[in-house]
């Protein structure tokens, strides 16, 4: 049986980074995207450098049957695999003032972020449950623990992945399933292109925006064998901005 491991948003940014670090551990990786193939598949030449393999899962998380469709019709082919870690990562940003947001402002966030976890997470954890054993990690942000102005949605979105990973946490520990979340500060991606990153900076107590790899790290521990007495947690990777 071959280890799988499913990474949304996984062709560009924290995905991407997520995608090589867990083919590194030695897991044959699914890469979700919903558009992009060719950054998709620049991720899935990455994952086999590692000296893995991986498949390329197009979907947009926020369509139910788009993801069910296509979870289903991978479990078909591979009836005798499962997929033992699920890595919650896509997400979009709509940032405005409340008073000034658009509807479908709100709601595209909180699509992809919060019902994506939901469509995803429910899609793969039946299968989870039978084998007695997962890892689900999910991208929360700071903005989920302590808010940003121009980002209620955002803020709601990742704020409810934190509350929905503790209360899914307590539902399948016994099945040895942890669940938590990661919550990255300023992170180098085309999440925060546009951004003063000389003004933001001096704000953080390391002085600089963080990499993509180095979340991928905490992700990858969370993922691994070792860390099978954490679970229903959210750790901060921020350089010390909140905490």
């Amino acid at each position: 049986m071959k280890k799988y491991a499913l990474v949304t948003g996984g062709s560009r940014g924290i995905g991407r980074a997520v995608c090589v670090k867990l083919a590194k551990m030695g897991y044959d990786i699914l890469i979700n995207y919903a558009n992009n193939a060719s950054e998709a598949q620049k991720t899935l030449n990455l994952v086999r450098q590692t000296g893995q393999d991986g498949e390329l899962l197009m979907f947009d998380v926020s369509k139910r049957e788009q993801v069910v469709r296509a979870i289903e019709a991978w479990e078909m082919e591979h009836a005798n695999d499962y997929i033992e870690v699920l890595v919650n990562n896509a997400g979009v940003r709509r940032d405005n003032v409340l008073v000034f947001m658009a509807e479908e402002e709100w709601y595209n966030v909180l699509d992809v972020s919060l019902s994506g976890f939901y469509n995803v997470t429910q899609a793969i954890l039946q299968s989870m449950l039978v084998h007695k054993y997962g890892r689900i990690i999910s991208l929360a942000s700071v903005s989920g623990l302590k808010g940003q102005p121009g980002q209620t949605n955002y803020a709601a979105a990742k704020g409810g992945i934190i509350a929905a990973t503790k209360a899914l946490a307590l539902e399948v520990a016994r099945k040895n399933i942890t669940v938590n979340a990661v919550a990255p500060g300023f992170i180098e991606t085309d999440m925060t292109e546009g951004l003063d990153e000389a003004n933001l900076k001096k704000d953080i107590p390391v002085q600089r925006f963080g990499k993509p790899e180095e979340v991928a790290e905490l992700v990858g521990f969370l993922a691994s064998h070792e860390a099978g007495y954490i679970t229903g947690e959210v750790i901060s990777i921020n350089g010390g901005l909140y905490t």
